[in-house]
């Protein structure tokens, strides 16, 4: 998804952006599977997968402004669409996600630098837990 933004070239931007759509394609399919028409992964109440991949909506929504890419659309994926709404009204969610002006505002800094790594044939950072 951060390929989107930060590929050098358009050739990179587009494969990234066709690699972004894909994943999304999979997980509404995968939401489909799983909620069986319940509002979230797991059933009625968010779990796990619901927070592993709710917490991305901020740089989702992010890369969706930026690059002018619909990501999550309510036309090509409208179970995901649903269930990002469902999630982030949650007031356990709701509360801790972070301010989209101040995220899209942090990004302006952090997509120039990795795009100057990326110029530069250098490694990326690894991000360990």
């Amino acid at each position: 998804m951060r390929g989107i933004v930060i590929a050098p070239t358009e050739e990179g931007r587009k494969a990234a952006e066709e690699q972004a759509l894909l994943s999304v394609q999979l997980l509404e399919e995968a939401f489909g599977a799983l909620s069986k028409g319940k509002p979230f992964f797991g059933g009625d109440h968010i779990g796990f997968l619901d927070i592993a991949f709710g917490c991305n909506l901020g740089w989702i929504e992010n890369t969706e402004i930026t690059s002018g890419v619909k990501l999550i659309d309510e036309a090509k994926t409208p179970q995901l669409a649903n269930w990002a709404k469902n999630f982030l009204k949650d007031p356990a969610v709701s509360s801790v996600m972070p301010d989209k002006d101040k995220l899209l505002e942090f990004s302006k800094t952090l997509y120039p630098k990795h795009r100057a790594r990326l110029l530069a044939h250098l490694e990326l950072p690894k991000y360990h837990f």
